[in-house]
This record gives C-alpha cells, sequence and structure tokens, in this order.
C-alpha cells in the first residue's frame, strides 16, 4: 500500500534522488547535490507545496511539487503543478493519481480556482494520464518563455 502525505524540509534526502531523475528524464545531467538544495530550499522557505509517495517499506516512489501563483484576470490563487515523477519500478500503478488527487484535494481547500501544468510533447504516457483525470489542453491560448 502507498502512502502519500504532504513533505517537510526533513524529507528533501528522500525526494531529491527523485527529483535528481525527474530532471534526468528532461534531459539534464545528474546533480545529487543540485537535486537535495534545490529540493530543500523550496521546503525550507515555503516556496513549494510536495507530496511524496512512500511505499510500505518506507521507500519514496513519487513526489509532485507545486508552486502558488496567481491569475490577475480571473482574481485569485492558481497553483501550477511543475514537477511529477514516479520511480520506474512503482510505475503501472495507482502512484501518480494518487499524487495528483492530492494535488488537487490541496488546491481546492486552499481555495484555488485551478492547478496548471506544462509537459513535452513528447511525453504521451503523461498527457494520457492528465486527460484521464479531466486535464483539458489549452486549445486558447500559446504559452512563451523567455531564457535569461
Amino acid at each position: 500500500m502507498t502512502t502519500i502525505r504532504q513533505a517537510g524540509v526533513d524529507d528533501a534526502p528522500a525526494i531529491a534522488p527523485l527529483f535528481d531523475a525527474y530532471r534526468q528524464f528532461y534531459g539534464k545531467p545528474s546533480d545529487p547535490d543540485l537535486a537535495h538544495s534545490f529540493i530543500e530550499e523550496r521546503l525550507a522557505n515555503a516556496e513549494s507545496v510536495i507530496f511524496l509517495a512512500v511505499d510500505d517499506a518506507g521507500r519514496a516512489i513519487g513526489f509532485v511539487q507545486l508552486y502558488p501563483s496567481f491569475s490577475s484576470v480571473s482574481a485569485g490563487r492558481v497553483y501550477v503543478l511543475n514537477d511529477l515523477f514516479i520511480a520506474p519500478e512503482a510505475r503501472r500503478g495507482s502512484v501518480a493519481t494518487e499524487l495528483m488527487a492530492a494535488a488537487a484535494g490541496f488546491a481546492r481547500g486552499r481555495g484555488a480556482l485551478r492547478l496548471s501544468l506544462s509537459t513535452g510533447m513528447s511525453n504521451l504516457a503523461a498527457q494520457s494520464l492528465y486527460e484521464r483525470q479531466g486535464w483539458v489542453r489549452d486549445q486558447q491560448y500559446f504559452h512563451y518563455s523567455l531564457a535569461l
């Protein structure tokens, strides 16, 4: 049985290897120290909310990370679901669904208007998961970024 819980700063060492693997999935080189310091800083400064999935043996097997934001047009809080990663050996179960449900429940509980996310165009498995859970691909807006 998987346990889903909100992570605290003491969970950074357990989350960091998953976060490092997540970054590698998106083409970044492995950097365990960077992964740990980044996660620890987000949690210590309450700059993100992380839900952690732990298996029966107490091993961290997945996480989802939310960043708070606001919509000016809608005049309300939104959360950006920025990171979702499940350890390969824990995939094909319900871990991702449970983490997504925890994220949505948390955001609803904070009065958020919506969750938003972006994923790679080639990440068909994630797109399928999101659409099965009722997420709708934006057909109205283009999203841009500026590298600094």
